[in-house]
């Protein structure tokens, strides 16, 4: 049974100026596998897109759970992936619930769509 649906868009451009403008931004949206993974990048777009993706997924969750980013940090939430590629959301307190997530990138957004799953 679905639990929850959350979809989230940001602007590439705003992540941009927050990575730009923020010395902590990075500290704060990324947990520290997922900045292991931003340093490996090596074009500042890649890595801007990176960043909006993960963003608007942990934002995508907070709203299919109803917890809004505040009860959850952007530290309890982690984007992994599979061999092929495929994210893999990981949330603190959430083991027992199936999280099926998709993010994408266009020209000048990043989006995240996060459907929640009772396990039976």
């Amino acid at each position: 049974m679905i639990k929850g649906i959350g979809i989230d868009i940001i602007e590439l451009e705003r992540i941009k100026q927050s990575i730009k403008n923020n010395g902590r931004f990075i500290e704060r949206i990324l947990t520290p596998a997922e900045r292991e993974g931003y340093r490996l990048l090596t074009s500042d777009k890649r890595k801007v897109e990176y960043v909006a993706g993960r963003f608007a997924a942990k934002e995508a969750f907070a709203k299919a759970a109803g917890t809004g980013i505040g009860k959850l940090s952007f530290q309890d939430i982690e984007v992994t992936k599979l061999e092929n590629g495929s994210p893999v959301l990981n949330v603190k307190g959430f083991e027992s619930v199936a999280i099926f997530v998709s993010i994408s990138h266009a020209k000048h957004y990043a989006v995240a769509q996060v459907v929640l799953e009772a396990q039976s």
